[in-house]
């Protein structure tokens, strides 16, 4: 058995607490912040710690933006998926070059930076009469959203075994029940990862949100946003946390289901 000599030991011990000091310093921080009461510079621990920003959470501006982001990312998620699963599936069965072709133009979307795909959806969000509003943000929301599921899936689609529903339709399964009984059980953990990359697109969406909502839809993002250039530090770093919560929730649910399937 061949193992390290000392200093490969150290080199290692020390790239793993500067991971740890660069990937859990900023939560620690911002839990220390959301807490923190009369923390001014340069004292190095505030003053006091209460949970006064906590407590006001469900009935202030951020448990309104909380709700706003909740429901914008489940109606994002659920658009994402009725439109890219059969995307995905005619993609997978298309011939080059027109495979190709289509791969990009789903591609495009995620590729563009947000601030230009904001600008060219805030055009046709004025000329339907949706700009400001909570259905212009989703709709801009589902743009990105779509391409991300669509290409998650697409790469299943490929690579899958279709004689399940080859057999199931030879023993006279409909279409329906090929679908539902053979297809939608098979995809299920990529149905959950598309699901989940929907949902944090949406999410975490800030640009979109900004462009198209015009200040006017106070999704979580944007409600941070403004508590930060306000100077109140520690309802920004509330509003912070609860950002960074669905994700890790996301990728906790990920990691047990890979782990199940």
């Amino acid at each position: 058995m061949i193992t390290a000599s000392p200093p490969v030991r150290s080199l290692r011990v020390a790239a793993l607490l500067a991971l740890a000091v660069f990937c859990i310093g900023p939560l620690v921080l911002l839990a220390v912040q959301s807490l923190a009461f009369g923390w001014r510079w340069p004292a190095l621990w505030p003053a006091a710690l209460q949970l006064d920003a906590w407590r006001g959470v469900s009935s202030g501006a951020i448990g309104r933006a909380v709700w706003t982001s909740l429901w914008l990312a489940g109606a994002t998620t659920a658009t994402a998926l009725v439109l890219a699963l059969p995307m995905a599936r005619a993609m997978a069965t298309l011939p080059r070059p027109w495979s190709h072709v289509a791969a990009a133009l789903v591609f495009l979307p995620v590729a563009a930076p947000p601030i230009a795909l904001g600008a060219g959806l805030q055009v046709v969000a004025l000329h339907v009469g949706i700009a400001g509003s909570a259905l212009g943000v989703w709709f801009a929301h589902c743009v990105p959203a779509v391409g991300y599921a669509t290409l998650v899936l697409t790469g299943v689609f490929a690579t899958r075994d279709a004689r399940d529903e080859e057999a199931a339709r030879t023993l006279g399964a409909t279409a329906r029940q090929r679908w539902w009984y053979v297809l939608l059980p098979q995809l299920r953990p990529a149905l959950a990862e598309a699901a989940s990359v929907a949902f944090l697109v949406s999410w975490a969406q800030v640009a979109l949100t900004l462009v198209i909502g015009g200040g006017a839809v106070r999704a979580l993002p944007i409600e941070v946003l403004a508590l930060v250039r306000a100077g109140q530090e520690t309802d920004a770093a509330v509003g912070a946390l609860l950002l960074v919560l669905p994700p890790l929730a996301v990728l906790a649910a990920l990691r047990r289901g890979v782990q199940r399937w």
